[in-house]
């Protein structure tokens, strides 16, 4: 099984979902089985927008945007699966859900965000995840959503 794993570097990403700076959140995915799961990484960089004011002092990862981290993790999972490259994917939040965060993510960290599929099936509009964020293997988030797959017609 391990020699079916899949990845997308940030040029893969790109083709899959539209977000674009200062909003795309996953640096590569990793470890992508089918849309089953899948690893996305994300580094912490200070020249991130938000640190400007979340705090100036002690700068922090908002954190829904690890929360939007790790959901454009899963629909870079899902696009890679299903072929969606070049096809104007987009993916709506619909709930969030047992969302806790357990650690400060900051600056010079590397967030690693591990998503499993807890329901959808190709072809479904509605998909269902489960999430872990962790920094140096510390959990930093934990969060299950449920989000909108908007897939093109063919």
């Amino acid at each position: 099984m391990a020699d079916d794993l899949k990845s997308a570097d940030i040029g893969l990403i790109q083709r899959i979902i539209p977000h674009r700076y200062p909003f795309l959140l996953v640096d590569k995915v990793v470890d992508i089985d089918g849309y089953q799961s899948a690893r996305g990484i994300k580094n912490v960089t200070m020249n991130e927008p938000h640190f400007q004011g979340h705090f100036p002092s002690k700068p922090i990862m908002p954190g829904v945007t690890i929360v939007e981290a790790m959901a454009q993790t899963s629909a870079v999972m899902v696009g890679v699966a299903l072929d969606m490259a070049d096809k104007n994917l987009l993916v709506y939040f619909m709930g969030i859900d047992k969302c806790k965060f357990r650690r400060m993510v900051v600056p010079g960290d590397v967030l690693e965000m591990q998503l499993t599929t807890t329901r959808g099936k190709p072809g479904g509009k509605v998909w269902k995840f489960a999430g872990t964020a962790t920094v140096d293997g510390d959990v930093a988030c934990e969060v299950e959503f449920t989000a909108m797959m908007d897939l093109p017609k063919e």
